[in-house]
């Protein structure tokens, strides 16, 4: 097994630096706008859908916050209960429910996420450095 260089190590260090910075962050940014950081992650994640329909299912949040389903039930309730999502039926499928962020919530959301801009740059650049590491 090949050792690894110092800068190796660096670059690492740097990113998980960056990482961590952008995590904590972010944090302060939701709470600011009156989330959770949990609850900031679950409208992300429903109103950032990869299929940029801006709705999702628990299962499929589920699998993007990496989260037990019966944990992500329980965030959504509770963040439905505030106000923060809505429910909607599939026209396709009656067992399935998508999730929409609410008005109230996406106006939270776009500011967290006006406010992380220069955080979103330096973690891109980042992993810029850290994919430049051999």
């Amino acid at each position: 097994m090949a050792r690894l260089s110092t800068d190796e190590f660096v670059a690492a260090a740097e990113f998980r630096s960056a990482l961590r910075s952008f995590q904590r962050v972010a944090e302060q940014a939701a709470r600011r706008a009156g989330l959770t950081p949990q609850r900031h992650l679950l409208l992300l994640m429903i109103r950032g859908a990869s299929d940029r329909s801006g709705s999702s299912t628990v299962t499929e949040l589920a699998g993007r916050l990496q989260l037990a389903q019966s944990t992500v039930t329980e965030l959504v309730r509770r963040a439905e209960a505030v106000g923060l999502i809505e429910r909607e039926g599939s026209a396709s499928d009656g067992r399935v429910v998508h999730l929409r962020v609410s008005p109230e919530g996406e106006e939270r959301l776009s500011r967290t996420i006006r406010e992380l801009q220069n955080e979103r740059e330096h973690l891109q650049s980042a992993v810029r450095n850290l994919r430049g590491v051999t």
